[in-house]
């Protein structure tokens, strides 16, 4: 999570869905369709799935508030073959109710952190014809084929970042790399450095997929040459390739109704 995005980190009470995690990675890996699962069966993503279930399972013992409850809730609402479009984010939100599992996503309860804000500003500009989107829920997009993935899948309360480096980046890059191999063409928005980081594991993959590049949404960055993210037009340019592609759409206002 950028710093930027931290101002907002508690903000939000922890009024309705408890989104702390109480179940260990591994033992969440049954909910996931079994083509996530063998991306996974590695030796590297499993060596790091185990250290993982050490690491979280001292840190809850510590009492430790960990985030979110569904780590990996952006693989169980699609499988790999419905995946279209790809966006890649750090690690979830840190403060009380926020992290849903999904890069960028806040329950509609929740204010729109600032990366988010960005986003949807960067939406009215390529569809000003249509309503602002109204939901902070992206779970929508997801249902639609994007995967809003975290390179981190958990954080402590209110220490952004506080987990990176304790092996989900073998995890995540294990399923950026199945993703990437599948030959359905499909969009990769990679925002900012971090995500673009990851360039080489598409690059390796050998397919025909369109790869987006631009800074981050967040404020500190957004604005900033040489590739600001607003007047990206990444979400327009993402449907244009996937109508070439003989692919529907993308919905990202999604519906009118609150």
């Amino acid at each position: 999570m950028p710093a930027s995005e931290r101002q907002d980190s508690t903000a939000v009470p922890a009024q309705g869905t408890d989104n702390r995690l109480r179940e260990l990675p591994g033992q969440q890996l049954a909910s996931l369709h079994p083509d996530w699962r063998t991306a996974l069966d590695t030796p590297e993503a499993k060596a790091a799935l185990q250290r993982l279930d050490s690491f979280l399972a001292e840190r809850l013992q510590q009492d430790a508030v960990i985030y979110p409850a569904r780590v990996f809730r952006a693989l169980e609402l699609l499988a790999p073959s419905d995946v279209r479009v790809v966006i890649l984010g750090q690690d979830p939100y840190h403060g009380p109710g926020q992290a849903q599992g999904l890069a960028f996503s806040v329950p509609d309860r929740c204010p729109a952190p600032p990366s988010l804000r960005n986003m949807f500003n960067q939406l009215a500009r390529e569809y000003p014809e249509r309503p602002r989107r109204r939901h902070n829920d992206l779970s929508d997009w997801s249902r639609q084929g994007v995967l809003l993935l975290n390179t981190s899948l958990s954080v402590e309360q209110g220490a952004a970042g506080s987990h990176a480096r304790k092996g989900w980046e073998a995890v995540t890059d294990a399923l950026i790399q199945a993703v990437a191999r599948d030959p359905q063409p499909k969009v990769f928005m990679l925002w900012g450095n971090h995500a673009q980081s990851k360039q080489g594991l598409l690059d390796a993959a050998g397919q025909t997929h369109q790869v987006l590049r631009s800074n981050h949404p967040s404020p500190l960055s957004a604005l900033r040459p040489p590739r600001p993210f607003i007047g990206c037009s990444h979400f327009s340019l993402a449907n244009t390739w996937l109508s070439a592609q003989g692919q529907p759409p993308i919905d990202w206002l999604g519906p009118d109704i609150v």
